[in-house]
């Protein structure tokens, strides 16, 4: 029985997608292991999957969260500052257990897994979740950190390698600690393993998300494959309270409001804004709140509660107000319903971007989320038949996906390579 090791980090929109993987590897059959923050072992052991912690452990601190969200500065602290600066105890962490494996499969930010399977000489997959993750010329990302470069879009791809060029040269210098470990283990040098194609596993990249979001460009690593979504959606035992099922059937499909696992925890006026435009629009309203305390005297109309499994609220809803993490974003296609986007940092702006570009949604920037605005907007997606019907049409299209039994296919094809 083959060995795989399957290392990711990050939100629980990092987390779920590696989860379906894992889950259907054993089912196949496979000796699995889930190498992620210690800080989700509650979440992996009870599926019945073996779990090995690899450094760093996750955020904690709610002031730090506020930073790492932060559209300037929030991307370089996750990179440069907890990920790579950590990238030696991620290498020993990963080394541990990868040392008798048969494939490994790594999210793209475990800059670790290129120097492991380098060393042992494995065959392993990289994962992208995003399309942001490529950083193509034809196909440019739209960055918090750089929003003005967003409008050479449709400059085309000579103007746009400018931007990538220009995304290696700042970034470059973050890769320091990855450098000086491939030195030290006489790896051949790289240029860049943040942004460009030297993250990547020569032998396979799963691009795990759907083809409506982003397609392959002729930039992009040469063996991508693009699976659909990988779904997982809580432990199977997780669904919605009696008091929300009784709400939700107790009048019309209402809002719902979300900042999915990450930005939860740096809501700033999120969900007060949000409550008024609510009662502004005469709409009833979910808030799904996590830790965060409800807003006072909200009206019989808005129920608040700290979590509900996407899949299941998400198809309910008349529109879906999020911050346009991944994972949200996917669910939120898949439910079919127009959704306005407030993004905060990392992928969360392009995400928004290229869902607007769908026709289903529209984008609100953060320091903007007013009750007034807020409510104008989602009028505007309410109101305007096209938003539905082009969010049930590619809602369609994702439901007839099925991303996690292509990319199982995928890595078992390269098991048998080897």
């Amino acid at each position: 029985m083959s060995r795989i090791i399957l290392a990711t980090w990050g939100s629980l929109g990092d987390l779920h997608p590696i989860i379906a993987l894992s889950l259907s590897l054993h089912d196949r059959g496979y000796d699995v292991v889930l190498a992620t923050a210690e800080g989700y072992r509650s979440k992996v052991e009870p599926l019945g999957l073996k779990f090995h912690a690899i450094r760093p452990d996750l955020p904690e601190d709610p002031q730090l969260f506020e930073r790492l969200m932060d559209p300037k500065i929030g991307p370089k602290l996750i990179l440069k500052d907890l990920i790579l600066s950590n990238v030696r105890n991620t290498y020993d962490d990963l080394m541990a257990i990868a040392i008798d494996a048969d494939f490994l499969v790594a999210h793209e930010v475990i800059y670790a897994a290129p120097l492991v399977a380098e060393v042992l000489k494995l065959r392993w997959a990289s994962c992208a979740l995003a399309p942001v993750a490529f950083f193509s010329a034809y196909e440019p990302i739209v960055s918090s950190v750089y929003p003005a470069l967003a409008k050479l879009y449709h400059f085309g791809p000579e103007i746009n390698r400018w931007v990538v060029e220009f995304s290696k040269s700042v970034t470059r210098p973050w890769g320091k600690p990855v450098y000086e470990i491939r030195k030290e283990l006489g790896l051949p040098p790289i240029q860049n393993p943040i942004v460009g194609n030297d993250k990547y596993s020569p032998y396979l990249v799963l691009a795990l998300f759907s083809s409506v979001l982003g397609t392959p460009q002729p930039d992009w690593s040469p063996n991508v494959v693009t699976t659909g979504f990988t779904f997982y959606d809580g432990d199977r035992k997780q669904h919605m309270t009696p008091e929300l099922l009784a709400f939700l059937n107790s009048g019309d499909p209402p809002l719902v409001f979300t900042l999915g696992s990450a930005a939860v925890n740096a809501p700033g006026n999120f969900y007060a804004e949000s409550v008024q435009a609510a009662i502004r629009l005469d709409r009833r309203a979910v808030l799904l709140m996590g830790k965060n305390s409800p807003p006072e005297n909200l009206p019989a109309s808005i129920l608040a509660c700290d979590y509900a499994p996407y899949s299941e609220i998400f198809p309910l809803a008349c529109a879906i107000v999020h911050q346009g993490g991944i994972g949200t974003t996917a669910q939120a296609l898949r439910a079919g319903h127009p959704t306005l986007v407030m993004p905060y940092s990392h992928d969360q702006p392009d995400n928004a971007a290229r869902v607007k570009r769908l026709g289903t949604s529209q984008t609100i920037p953060r320091k903007q989320y007013a009750a007034e605005r807020v409510a104008r907007q989602l009028g505007e997606l309410l109101e305007d038949p096209s938003y539905a019907a082009k969010a049930a049409k590619i809602g369609y299209i994702i439901r007839a996906e099925d991303g996690v039994n292509v990319a199982c296919d995928a890595i078992e094809k390269q098991l048998k390579v080897a």
